[in-house]
């Protein structure tokens, strides 16, 4: 496991807020030099720490208009195998392990509500799926 020291943690924090920020930014921000700033992101990266850096788009700029939270029951021990299958499918964005009664919670993306419909249909067909539930993000609160 890697431990960060609190410089890492307020640099983390100030390229969650904008990870555009020139270095020299940052390097201000952390009365550090450009060159450490730059050699602590380097090193996060390599230690995969920070896994990528991504796009956050205004609502409705959104290329998959809907949006979904499926909790997924599996049988037996079909877990590895299944999401294996999940990662394959366009439709599921993200996939996270839980505790409690679902196995798994998708997030899904998808253009169209007969394309939600698909993506359920095609989920609930996997052997060892027992059950799902689905809730549509409706409106964006925060982030």
């Amino acid at each position: 496991m890697t431990v960060l020291d609190e410089t890492d943690r307020a640099l983390l924090s100030l390229l969650r807020a904008d990870a555009r920020q020139p270095l020299t930014s940052l390097a201000a921000a952390l009365d550090l030099s450009r060159a450490t700033v730059k050699a602590r992101i380097d090193r996060l990266l390599e230690r995969g720490v920070i896994q990528g850096f991504t796009v956050v788009l205004r609502p409705e700029a959104e290329i998959a208009p809907i949006r979904a939270i499926t909790m997924v029951e599996i049988d037996g021990n079909a877990t590895d195998r299944i999401t294996r299958r999940l990662q394959g499918l366009p439709s599921v964005t993200a996939i996270h392990a839980t505790n409690g009664r679902w196995d798994l919670v998708l997030e899904l993306e998808v253009a169209s509500l007969e394309a939600f419909d698909a993506a359920l249909r095609e989920i609930r067909q996997i052997e060892g799926v027992a059950n799902s539930e689905s809730n549509l993000l409706l409106a964006r609160r925060k982030g």
